[in-house]
């Protein structure tokens, strides 16, 4: 079945997990271009009520189309047992890349990201 997505879409896909808490990384970041997006990672606990406390993280990614530049902003937030350091290996989606829901073999690029603000040209 195809799936239609509004340009400027930011899409984070993992691996196939066995449980909720199965921590997951690296990520693939799927930037569909043709306009600006953004999209935040949300993540906590899983497994209690702390989010009402505050107790989560949020990763701001914002796509400017025109320049080609995805920001990832700094990490806003902690948790117990949360990954202090993620891979992100990034995908603008195209003819040749992106389709289906298989991990491609390759990345355009592939960020190490350690909650500090980073900017990604293409």
């Amino acid at each position: 079945m195809p799936l239609f997505v509004k340009a400027g879409s930011i899409i984070p896909m993992g691996p196939f997990i066995q449980y909720s808490t199965e921590k997951t990384d690296p990520l693939e970041i799927r930037i569909y271009p043709g306009a600006n997006g953004e999209f935040t990672i949300y993540e906590d606990e899983n497994d209690n009520y702390n989010y009402e406390k505050g107790v989560y993280s949020l990763i701001l990614f914002k796509w400017i189309d025109g320049q080609k530049i995805l920001t990832i902003d700094d990490r806003k937030g902690e948790f117990p047992g949360m990954l202090k350091k993620r891979t992100f290996n990034i995908v603008i989606v195209g003819e040749k890349c992106g389709k289906g829901v298989e991990m491609p073999s390759s990345f355009l690029k592939t960020v190490q990201y350690t909650g500090k603000k980073t900017l990604v040209h293409f």
